[in-house]
């Protein structure tokens, strides 16, 4: 049986079809037949709002199998988390990953929507696996926010991703490598 990732877009006019598919091409080509990716589009990606996309992760989640990983890219990586830290799934997670996630709270981005939160560690179950990756050359959401990511989440294995932007450049293959790495 193919083992389940779930990747969510990131925010924008047009993300899901122009800019974040090529993210999940990228992760298909990576991961190979082994691995089954949904990419549900998120409502309203243009003008996103934080309990429309919890409700809609939480159909989500509510899909996955015991095992299933979960990729989340920029705006999309934020609202995953918050909405974990909310209310886990009913199913044992595999993985989280995120990809250039903005940071909200103190020394990250402001919101209105979701509330600051310096404790995702402690939220997330202690053996659940979390990487954080974040290109030095991202010119949306600033580096910095990658340690307040692994200063709320300790045992994150952190990926800084030298010269790489925003998407990556396209190309997912650390990602691919940590979800291939992980034991049953």
């Amino acid at each position: 049986m193919q083992k389940q990732v779930l990747f969510v877009q990131g925010a924008g006019k047009s993300t899901h079809d122009a800019w974040d598919d090529k993210l999940v091409q990228s992760l298909e080509r990576e991961l190979g037949p082994g691995y089954a990716v949904r990419y549900p589009r998120m409502p309203n990606e243009a003008e996103p709002k934080y309990p429309a996309w919890r409700a809609a992760l939480r159909t989500e989640l509510g899909r996955l199998n015991d095992g299933a990983i979960l990729v989340g890219h920029s705006v999309g990586g934020t609202m995953l988390l918050h909405a974990l830290a909310e209310q886990l799934p009913r199913v044992a997670l595999g993985a989280v990953s995120l990809i250039a996630a903005p940071f909200i709270g103190e020394g990250g981005w402001p919101s209105d929507e979701m509330e600051p939160r310096h404790d995702f560690g402690a939220r997330l179950p202690a053996d659940l696996r979390v990487f954080l990756y974040h290109g030095t050359a991202d010119d949306t959401v600033p580096f910095t926010h990658l340690a307040l990511y692994a200063k709320s989440i300790p045992r994150a294995t952190v990926r800084p991703l030298t010269g790489r932007d925003h998407q990556l450049d396209n190309e997912l293959r650390e990602v691919a490598r940590d979800i291939e790495s992980l034991q049953d």
